[in-house]
């Protein structure tokens, strides 16, 4: 397989139209959970098809103001790749999860063990329908994508594929607590839109259009009338979690959820690595190196699971639909585009749960920024690649020269009004564009390091790691790292960035439950400690991985802040932090770069 099979190679339309029909099916438990069952318009009697199932936190389907377009997939205003797998010859079940849309139960916290075991039994349910295959895949986007994976850890022999797309492996460090600061702004946006949806109100993340266009969730066919069962359903939803309310309230990886008697560890995903390899599902998983930390996600599933697996990272939002690249124009198409992002979808599936020609071992595909390139590759980083040492030095410089003089170090008193914008890598799962501008203005807030031009073309590639000495005026503090390009005009692009919270600064010799190239901060209650105010302390920070062309003549700068004020949550709230960065011979601060040979 290379580039340009897995992007161009699509499949033949078999039919033309869609007939839905949605109904309760009862779990184990006695919970109603809604379904809809999607499949192509006058399909033979004898015809039997591979199923897909998407599981929905954010309705299966939705009721609109105005009549719904006949014969089409009845997902309101989403993309059409329903309309399109079905054309294909696939059929779909789309699953609204417990305590969600029209389904019965309460969503105490997602991913809950019972949430995961109605989709096993869901999957069995399918394989003795009169249209079924017998073989199923699961694929999605965001919460979507994470429930295809815990798909493939039920233990349904059926279950041979699945795509997570865009998804979070670790909830802690990928999403809700990035280097221990809380992702303030996303998560309260993201309770408040499963308040609404939970109590059958538009979400405010959806586009202005679709609000107005969107009355609610779909009811089953047998509940359109009197709509007693989604009445029901709804007042069960009261008791679902407020989901901002417990995250603000948790420091340390182990803390509880709420009340739920639970941690962020017990519903990520990594937790369910043994089953999912078990289950041996091919996974198709896609990531962006501009979306959160969904590349990073993506490279933890190819790296932990032996599972059969393809990868793809490339530079989109969260929704694949629109370019993130910061060399591009903003908000350009995608690369590839998104029908071909369809494409190699539907053949993944069809390879596996038709032709059964099933993929064999790992490879990942990435896209490098600044190049526009696409690389094949069986692993990630490559393996030749090298650590090139980068020093703070004199007169704010960033060199390959460690540092001879003593006692150097550089005041900056923390800026709580800096920010990365409100179209960056955490918010464009808003459902907003990833858009960086130029970064000048923003750096001139921050305290820099900037290289002199580059003598040649250089790939960074991997994951760079900030080496800081520090001594704080307070015992907390946020560091932010960005890693940035600056061209011969002056424009600053945004590349990448690390961020850690400083009571969690402890490096812990317990082995990590996955493979990854960050520093191995546990963000236990155990391992975290205050600094010692006005002390040097070494504090390591990794930061998301990336593949980025910088050009001859350009220079790399690294700009530190205190603060991400429209995103992360201060720290100190109360305080203004001062830092001496430390950048002498006995303390020399420094960045990692893991350059292409």
């Amino acid at each position: 397989m290379t580039i340009e099979t897995l992007f161009n190679n699509p499949l033949p339309m078999h039919y033309k139209h869609v007939v839905t029909t949605s109904h309760y099916l009862t779990m184990h438990d006695g919970v109603k959970i809604a379904i809809d069952v999607l499949l192509p318009k006058n399909l033979p009697q004898d015809e039997k098809l591979p199923t897909l199932m998407v599981m929905a936190r954010y309705w299966r389907s939705m009721q609109l103001r105005i009549p719904s377009p006949p014969n089409k997939a009845p997902i309101g205003p989403r993309e059409p790749i329903a309309d399109w797998l079905i054309a294909r010859g696939f059929a779909l079940v789309m699953v609204d999860i417990r305590g969600a849309g029209a389904s019965h139960g309460v969503c105490k916290h997602p991913f809950a063990p019972d949430e995961i075991a109605d989709f096993g039994e869901i999957a069995t349910w399918i394989t003795r329908q009169s249209w079924s295959n017998g073989n199923i895949g699961a694929f999605g986007i965001s919460y979507e994508g994470s429930t295809a994976l815990y798909l493939a850890s039920t233990g349904v022999n059926a279950v041979k594929a699945v795509v997570p797309q865009e998804i979070e492996f670790d909830v802690y460090a990928d999403v809700a607590l990035p280097g221990g600061i809380l992702n303030k702004a996303f998560i309260r946006a993201w309770s408040a839109s499963n308040n609404r949806l939970d109590n059958n109100k538009p979400s405010d993340l959806f586009p202005p259009i679709a609000r107005l266009l969107v009355r609610g969730v779909r009811p089953v066919d047998a509940d359109k009338r009197s709509r007693a069962m989604l009445e029901q359903a709804i007042r069960e939803h009261q008791a679902n979690t407020d989901v901002y309310s417990a995250m603000t309230k948790i420091t340390y990886k182990d803390d509880l959820f709420g009340n739920t008697g639970v941690t962020l560890e017990d519903f990520s995903v990594y937790r369910y690595s043994h089953a999912i390899q078990a289950g041996g599902s091919a996974i198709f998983s896609w990531g962006s190196w501009l979306d959160g930390a969904s590349a990073e996600a993506t490279l933890r599933i190819l790296n932990t699971f032996n599972n059969p697996q393809i990868a793809v990272i490339g530079a989109w939002k969260h929704e694949m639909s629109a370019d993130g690249n910061p060399y591009n124009p903003p908000k350009g198409e995608p690369n590839p585009h998104l029908k071909q992002q369809w494409e190699a979808l539907g053949r993944f599936f069809w390879s596996h749960l038709v032709e059964d020609k099933p993929i064999h071992g790992k490879t990942i595909f990435y896209y490098t920024l600044g190049a526009n390139t696409w690389t094949q590759a069986d692993c990630f980083p490559p393996a030749n690649s090298v650590h090139q040492v980068w020093y703070f030095g004199d007169n704010h410089t960033l060199s390959a020269q460690k540092p001879t003089s003593e006692h150097t170090r550089d005041t900056y008193a923390v800026r709580h009004d800096t920010t990365s914008g409100k179209t960056n890598r955490w918010m464009t799962q808003f459902a907003r564009p990833v858009v960086y501008l130029n970064q000048a203005d923003e750096d001139k807030k921050r305290l820099v390091y900037t290289s002199a031009p580059l003598d040649s073309d250089t790939h960074i590639i991997g994951y760079p790691i900030m080496t800081l000495y520090v001594a704080s005026s307070h015992a907390d503090s946020a560091f932010f790292v960005y890693l940035e390009d600056i061209d011969p005009t002056g424009y600053v692009r945004y590349i990448t960035e690390g961020q850690l919270r400083g009571i969690h600064r402890h490096i812990s010799d317990k082995p990590l439950p996955y493979v990854t190239g960050m520093p191995n901060h546990s963000y236990k209650r155990a391992d975290s400690a205050p600094l010692p105010i006005n002390q040097v302390v070494e504090i390591i920070i990794g930061l998301q991985p990336t593949s980025v062309m910088i050009k001859r003549g350009h220079r790399i700068r690294v700009a530190l802040a205190g603060a991400d004020a429209d995103t992360f949550a201060l720290i100190p709230d109360d305080a203004t932090p001062i830092w001496q960065i430390m950048r002498d011979n006995i303390h020399p601060s420094h960045i990692l770069l893991p350059i292409l040979r």
